[in-house]
């Protein structure tokens, strides 16, 4: 194949760098965000490990070796989310809706610089949360003005061919993360306390992808945990209860203990035009914990110690997440493809556990896709999926709830969610022109 480059390869990696603004809303388990792949999502990203297009690479680096030459991918996902509280205690006040429809953006290169090796880089936003409370509801003190948490993650990899049927690939997460957490102060409906903070976090990331037969691709990825250590400050309302010894506003940080996944596909060819493709996803959610807020000299960040209140933590206290979904591909014409897929995914988040700020639960995904090839170097990827949350109730009346801060609050979580996604290929060398297809084909 040729390695002549008619765009500067520098061109596609500014243009990569720069897909990093977003306000994201999470949109799967905990506060992931899922929204890593127009292509993928086609299907409710089945079969999504074992690669399909250069966006598989967020899962698992191997299936970089699929891409051959010099090759990038945009994608752009718009988020339209609904959740709206309903109380059944106290006054009974709910919230409407408090989501924000968001804009996610992904970006993709890869560089096959060997006939055997290949570099690549992404960049993208993996847990994200944006939200919005009314003063007046019944459970202000579990949520109460805005919350917001956006990450963005770059990713340099490298994967190279062992074989015809086996590769390997790995790479390093960078993480920056920006994070206000605002909630009420016990049953004290008119106070409220904010923690806002940003910081940096790193991991790593590998996979591999097998072809036991030439119609079989299986592909395992892992994407590692990640401490994503947080520096910001600690603001109270004003007034002498408020102020020290009672409280320690001012400098503080904590820790998120973010999850590490495994992510395993199948792509399944059944002749010509039909492929059948399935994934099964692990998340390590159980790991997260409790995030304990610390002042700069290390002992615990306190509110209102002695009168009701004590040291500041987060007790998310999740469970481990499950994410599977099936799906089938169909090559229409040599020009275009059409996808679909279903998923179900068993939420980290417990009813022991659950507070209006992150109130996920179990959700079904219904998703369908397209690719429309323009050129041999051009192509287009959209996808439409609805999601559909298992009604969801909060019950925090005691300290069964780790969240109890002596303020009853029940009620249920009405959500539902509308993603949208386009994307757009490109190769910047020069394809080898085959029957299969130029852009994908070595």
């Amino acid at each position: 194949m040729s390695y002549v480059i008619r765009r500067p390869v520098w061109i596609a990696c500014i243009g990569l760098l720069g897909m990093t603004v977003a306000a994201s809303t999470a949109e799967a388990g905990g506060f992931s965000i899922r929204e890593q792949s127009t292509y993928g999502q086609g299907a409710a990203y089945a079969g999504v490990a074992a690669g399909g297009a250069l966006s598989s690479m967020f899962w698992n680096p191997a299936v970089m070796t699929q891409i051959p030459g010099i090759q990038s991918e945009s994608s752009l996902t718009g988020i339209l989310p609904y959740s709206s509280n309903n109380a059944t205690s106290g006054a009974g006040i709910g919230t409407g809706n408090v989501a924000h429809e968001a804009l996610v953006p992904s970006g993709y290169f890869s560089w096959q610089i060997r006939p055997q090796l290949w570099l690549g880089m992404s960049v993208n936003s993996p847990y994200g949360l944006t939200e919005t409370f009314p003063d007046a509801w019944s459970g202000r003190p579990y949520g109460a003005g805005g919350d917001h948490l956006t990450t963005f993650n770059a990713t340099p990899s490298i994967a190279y061919a062992l074989t015809d049927w086996l590769s390997i690939g790995a790479g390093v997460q960078i993480q920056y993360a920006d994070a206000t957490l605002t909630k009420g102060i016990g049953a004290l409906l008119a106070n409220q306390v904010s923690i806002t903070g940003k910081g940096w976090g790193y991991g790593w990331t590998a996979g591999v992808t097998v072809r036991p037969t030439p119609t079989t691709t299986i592909g395992i990825g892992y994407r590692s945990a990640i401490d994503q250590n947080i520096d910001g400050s600690l603001l109270l309302p004003a007034g002498p209860l408020f102020s020290p010894p009672f409280s320690t506003p001012g400098s503080v940080s904590t820790t998120l203990h973010l999850p590490d996944t495994v992510s395993i596909g199948i792509r399944q060819k059944l002749g010509a035009q039909w492929t059948a493709m399935g994934t099964v996803e692990w998340s390590n959610w159980s790991r997260i914990g409790t995030s304990n807020v610390v002042q700069p000299n290390g002992q615990p960040a306190v509110v209102l110690n002695g009168l009701g209140g004590g040291a500041v933590a987060i007790p998310f206290e999740y469970k481990d997440g499950w994410y599977f979904s099936i799906g089938a591909e169909y090559q229409w014409t040599e020009k275009f493809a059409v996808r679909g897929g279903i998923g179900f995914e068993k939420s980290p988040i417990s009813d022991a556990v659950r507070i209006p700020i992150v109130a996920d639960n179990d959700r079904t995904w219904l998703s369908l896709g397209a690719t429309y090839q323009y050129s041999d170097r051009l192509s287009f990827d959209v996808a439409y999926s609805h999601l559909f949350v298992k009604s969801t109730p909060i019950d925090i009346t005691s300290s069964s709830n780790p969240s109890f801060n002596g303020a009853a609050y029940t009620g249920t979580v009405d959500s539902r969610i509308d993603l949208v996604s386009v994307a757009l290929h490109y190769r910047w060398d020069t394809p080898a022109r085959t029957s299969k297809g130029p852009m994908y084909v070595k």
